[in-house]
Order: structure tokens, then C-alpha cells, then sequence
């Protein structure tokens, strides 16, 4: 059950990580914000959080799934 868990949190960490950097750096960007100076460019937040969040919650799932417990 162990194996499994450390598995499923592996994927879910390297999934969340995907997610993450497709939204900081690959796909375009949500928000545009125009000045008189410059023009700037904003990730999609919401969906790099989500990824940030997957990529921490798979990570400690697969580090805690892979301590060995006292009895």
C-alpha cells in the first residue's frame, strides 16, 4: 500500500509540476497590463497555483508514504 501511495503522490507531484511551468512559461499570457512606460505580461495565476499546490501536496504525499513508521 505504501509502494502505491509513493507512486500516486510521484505522479501528482510531476503532474502539478507540468501545470505549473506550462502556466509561467509556455502558455500565453492571461493579463495584459499597458502603461504609459511599458507593457507587461501576467501568467494565468490561478492555474500556476493549482500546479504549485499539486506539485507540494504529491511531493509530501510521496515523502511521507515513503517513511518507514515505528510500531
Amino acid at each position: 500500500m505504501r509502494l502505491v501511495a509513493l507512486i500516486i503522490g510521484l505522479a501528482i507531484a510531476a503532474w502539478g509540476g507540468v501545470i505549473a511551468y506550462r502556466a509561467f512559461f509556455l502558455e500565453p499570457a492571461t493579463t495584459i497590463v499597458i502603461t504609459g512606460e511599458s507593457v507587461r505580461e501576467y501568467p494565468d495565476m490561478m492555474r500556476a497555483g493549482l500546479g504549485l499546490l499539486m506539485l507540494v501536496g504529491g511531493a509530501c504525499l510521496a515523502f511521507f508514504a515513503s517513511r518507514r513508521r515505528p510500531m
